[in-house]
């Protein structure tokens, strides 16, 4: 694994560790979806359209990781 690959895993893994519940729950919902294909859950989010969906509130994944 590549120093990049391990730099945009930690990303996320910040990511879904700071989230919303909300968040969370689209989080799930991929993840299951990953689960059921057999696909890497890194390799399908960085892929589709949840990450914009998601990292569109990060002002609000920020806010919470300041409290």
């Amino acid at each position: 694994m590549s120093l990049a690959e391990r730099k945009y895993m930690n990303q996320l893994d910040e990511m879904i560790l700071n989230a919303l519940d909300s968040q969370l729950k689209k989080f799930q919902e991929l993840d299951l979806k990953t689960q059921m294909n057999g696909s890497s859950f890194y390799d399908v989010f960085s892929k589709s359209n949840a990450r914009s969906i998601l990292t569109s509130s990060t002002s609000t994944i920020k806010k919470k990781k300041d409290r």
